[in-house]
């Protein structure tokens, strides 16, 4: 099998940056996308997608995939990435997994068997909980359905009871039977690389990167978007800077508070990134500061080229 690294970390890290050069310096390398927002076609600013140039010259893999009127799910998304690295695999290509959404990295990474959604059994078990002591009586259901895992969370955890309960009624087996959960962290088939930038230096180009999306027309992107028929879906609605930037265009947010809500809500996204990601043994972290991206882009390089004999920097 071809060489293969998974590149992760928290948003305006510089992780593109990083692949695109490895992707040039090795020939024949593609990239993979791990980002739930990049599959939307026509959302192209504010997802910091490849240009045309660069996606001429590193082949990109679930970029521009989906309408932004679907839905993309977790599911969904996984499927497309096994059938995308199955065809890497069978031409013996290189490739860089590079992204930051947590979940959707630990459905490729670990092919975790994603459960389905069914929308009318969470909706009534949503209307279950809004009672005083809902969350634990679903917990209790719960227990009874699925000892495993209601013992795997806390009787308050409304989201993860709810979850657990959607699943269970829904696919009619134990929630606890999709595998061990996110809690567990297997050997990975390819070596996992976290970029880790300083807290004020991430802040600051966060905020410079959401300002140059503004001025190469952001605004006027999430406007077609917001014209199409039928707008835009659930889940591409919810973008970082895109949600706030359609508030301001349905006249609900001034322009300017829309864009420093925007940049917070980006700020705060990054910093649960990174909690993610801390998470997870596996990743050997490599420190982005002031901007010299060297470093990182050597470790990938490394471990693309020889993953048997990659090993963490000094320190």
């Amino acid at each position: 099998m071809a060489g293969r690294v998974v590149l992760v970390g928290p948003t305006a890290s510089g992780k593109s940056a990083i692949a695109l050069d490895v992707a040039r310096r090795v020939a024949g390398t593609e990239l993979v996308s791990i980002d739930a927002m990049a599959v939307y076609r026509g959302m192209d600013l504010g997802t910091a997608k490849p240009t045309d140039a660069e996606r001429a010259a590193v082949p990109h893999h679930l970029v521009d995939v989906l309408d932004p009127g679907e839905d993309c799910t977790v599911a969904w998304f996984a499927a497309q990435a096994r059938i995308a690295l199955a065809d890497l695999d069978h031409r013996g290509i290189p490739s860089i997994l590079v992204g930051g959404t947590g979940l959707y990295v630990r459905a490729v990474v670990d092919d975790l068997d994603v459960p389905g959604r069914w929308p009318e059994i969470r909706a009534a078990l949503e209307a279950d909980a809004d009672d005083p002591a809902g969350v634990r009586a679903l917990h209790e259901r719960l227990a009874a359905l699925d000892p495993v895992a209601a013992a795997r969370m806390e009787p308050t955890n409304r989201r993860r009871v709810v979850r657990a309960m959607e699943v269970t009624i829904g696919a009619a087996r134990p929630f606890s039977s999709f595998g061990p959960g996110l809690d567990a962290y297997p050997p990975s088939p390819w070596p996992l690389i976290g970029l880790r930038t300083p807290r004020p230096e991430l802040d600051a180009r966060i905020g410079a990167r959401f300002a140059a999306q503004l001025e190469s027309g952001l605004l006027d992107e999430v406007r077609a978007l917001a014209a199409r028929p039928g707008g835009l879906s659930r889940t591409a609605a919810q973008a970082l800077g895109y949600r706030e930037l359609l508030e301001h265009l349905r006249g609900e947010r001034m322009l300017s508070d829309a864009i420093d809500e925007a940049t917070s809500r980006i700020r705060r996204f990054a910093r649960r990134q990174e909690r993610w990601f801390r998470r997870d043994p596996r990743i050997t972290w490599i420190d982005v500061a002031d901007g010299d991206l060297a470093p990182a882009a050597d470790a990938v390089r490394r471990a693309l080229v020889d993953p048997a004999s990659f090993a963490p920097p000094p320190g």
